[in-house]
């Protein structure tokens, strides 16, 4: 009986011991923590963070002096549903399957992708998860939101928004939550009644409810360096986008006045990015910088300092540091990586070159690769002198008025001139030219550049499994084109 009551206390002591380094270990090690991951539609570097003059944008700039800037971040493609289809499972598209957008009828994420997703991964995990705004990946329902708060219409209240994220906050009580707040803002709307891509039909739209109060006139301002087009129409289209900027900028101060005082500050990383750049020609829609180059910030307590960080950067690192953070894991491997490291020391070692690509956003199929490091960038046309691209997004006038006469024989035109029936290869340096209106590929002096260049774009391409190394690739993607209109025919 002596034996069995030594024993019996043994134990009791050595769980007493457990019990106490577990209190110990969860009173010292912190919480998992929340996730808001805020992303605008078409917003490009027009913020006050990264040097635009145009407007101010006091409530994103004071998020980036919280946390890290990444002063050079590109999205994997600049189209909605592509981008975000990289966000959600850190692959580039052409790995995802979803290759343009949803409302192409066939593009979707590829079957075994569609469990491994950021809301679903979370989920797992024990997460709240919820969603504001628009999804637009494909398909929807394989997404597991616990909530939805509204579609691309109800994202333009910035009011509405910040309640309904409020009372997402609130009814998560003690359980951790991923929340996704989509902003419509500043994308372009088309008018009842027009076509899809009708030129000079889609407009922005100057206030919502009030919003904002003051307004951002046309003037020798509004004037978008990526195109450098200036006419009393254009003028007046992107004023309309600053000031839908300026909307956006006052909705995420709601958003975070709401984080705060839920007392969620502390424990809640908070990623902020464009879902890619203007509905402009030459913006949004293409391989150039006004297109995939995006705002990029992070501020995650207890790792980052306020800091900005050159370290090249691209949407698909966003699930794997998401997953770092909170400790999730997920079978599938990414393309991109935690971004940590550079989260935590500007100087630490990173990638030497950023890719990004395009497929299709609006007929017709015209896929490009593009590479940049530091100071080159390349982009290819995988069917150059076999199709075109189309010159207009969101109804623009910028390739149309670049025809004009008093353009002939300018580098803008030239650019122009190369959007619409782009070389096999364009090469340009971003040192000298930023926004890529000289196109330096198949000159001698620069032959060595785009000989290396090159080489890094083929091997990336093999690196991620990119299906467009099989010619015939095209071919199938074009025969679901023709078989979609032979069906809606019938």
């Amino acid at each position: 009986m002596k034996f069995v009551t030594t024993i019996i206390t043994a134990i009791t002591l050595m769980l007493s011991a457990a019990c106490t380094a577990e209190l110990r270990r969860s009173e010292t090690s912190p919480a998992r923590p929340n996730v808001l991951f805020i992303t605008s539609d078409d917003l490009g570097l027009q913020l006050g963070c990264y040097g635009d003059t145009v407007i101010e944008t006091p409530q994103i700039d004071a998020l980036a002096a919280s946390g890290v800037q990444f002063d050079v971040a590109y999205v994997a493609q600049a189209s909605c549903s592509p981008s975000r289809s990289a966000m959600f499972t850190g692959l580039y598209p052409h790995a995802n399957g979803q290759y343009g957008l949803t409302a192409g009828g066939f593009f979707a994420l590829h079957p075994h992708l569609q469990d491994a997703t950021i809301p679903n991964i979370l989920k797992r995990a024990g997460y709240r998860t919820g969603i504001i705004g628009k999804l637009h990946v494909a398909p929807g329902n394989s997404f597991k939101f616990d909530y939805h708060g509204g579609n691309h219409i109800d994202a333009l209240d910035m009011k509405l928004v910040a309640e309904r994220a409020s009372k997402f906050m609130a009814q998560s009580g003690d359980q951790p939550f991923f929340l996704m707040v989509n902003y419509t803002d500043p994308h372009a709307y088309r008018p009842r009644g027009t076509k899809s891509n009708t030129i000079g039909d889609w407009s922005f739209r100057d206030r919502v409810k009030g919003i904002p109060e003051t307004l951002v006139e046309p003037s020798e301002k509004t004037i978008l360096p990526f195109q450098r087009i200036d006419s009393p129409e254009q003028r007046k289209r992107v004023a309309g986008y600053y000031n839908s900027v300026k909307r956006l900028d006052i909705g995420v101060g709601l958003l975070l006045e709401a984080l705060t005082r839920h007392g969620y500050d502390d424990n809640t990383l908070v990623i902020f990015i464009g879902d890619h750049g203007p509905p402009f020609d030459r913006g949004k829609a293409s391989s150039y910088e006004g297109s995939l180059r995006i705002p990029f910030l992070v501020r995650w307590p207890g790792v980052t300092k306020p800091m900005r960080s050159s370290a090249m950067v691209s949407t698909v690192d966003i699930l794997p540091t998401i997953l770092d953070a909170t400790g999730a894991t997920s079978d599938v491997a990414t393309h991109g990586r935690s971004l940590r490291p550079v989260l935590e020391n500007a100087d630490a070692p990173w990638r030497e070159y950023l890719a990004g690509e395009d497929h299709v956003h609006g007929p017709p199929w015209y896929p490009q690769r593009a590479i940049r490091d530091a100071r080159y960038k390349l982009i290819h046309s995988l069917l150059a002198g076999k199709a075109r691209p189309t010159p207009f997004v969101d109804g623009d006038i910028g390739y149309v008025t670049s025809r004009e006469e008093r353009y002939a024989g300018t580098p803008v035109r030239a650019a122009f001139d190369t959007y619409f029936d782009p070389p096999e290869f364009e090469l340009y340096d971003l040192e000298k030219d930023p926004w890529e209106f000289h196109n330096l590929a198949g000159k001698a002096e620069y032959a060595e550049v785009e000989k290396r260049m090159k080489a890094a774009l083929k091997a990336w391409r093999h690196e991620t499994d990119d299906p467009a190394l099989d010619p015939s690739f095209h071919d199938q993607i074009k025969q679901q084109f023709a078989d979609r209109t032979r069906r809606r025919k019938k």
